[in-house]
């Protein structure tokens, strides 16, 4: 099994972000805000040159954080058939190198309650009270502090 994990362009995630975080909802759905802006940077995890897996990392300042330059996470989604082999856990070693690459000591998000044991095991930490992303559910902030 070869993994490679590349830049890949916005429209690229929906193949793998619809089937795993916007079931049932239209393709539409899959376009986050800020996806096509210059600060935003996509990665794809291709099995034998499949896609299999995305995470989309945004310039994004929360307000918990005081740090000057801080990443958001979005869209972290491995295809159902492949999850449970540690694909996942590559893919977000790749966005926290790429993001200390930036100069960045902080990589938050919002987790889904299915999620956060995922992260956890990943060294992320939870921040404030959960809260409810309509249609969505449950969520956490969570964050890693990365050091430079």
């Amino acid at each position: 099994m070869t993994i490679k994990i590349k830049p890949i362009e916005a429209l690229a995630t929906y193949s793998v972000r619809h089937p795993v975080l916007r079931a049932g909802k239209p393709q539409e759905s899959c376009r986050f805000e800020g996806d096509d802006l210059d600060t935003t940077h996509h990665l794809g995890l291709f099995v034998n040159e499949q896609l299999v897996g995305v995470v989309t990392l945004m310039r994004m300042n929360h307000s918990l954080f005081q740090d000057q330059i801080q990443f958001q996470m979005r869209g972290m989604a491995v295809l159902a058939e492949f999850q449970g082999k540690g694909l996942g856990a590559q893919l977000v070693l790749k966005a926290e190198e790429y993001v200390r690459n930036q100069a960045s000591t902080i990589l938050w998000f919002n987790a889904r309650e299915s999620a956060v044991l995922f992260y956890k095991k990943m060294k992320f930490n939870t921040i404030g009270v959960p809260f409810e992303i309509k249609e969505i559910g449950r969520h956490y902030v969570m964050f890693k502090a990365l050091a430079s």
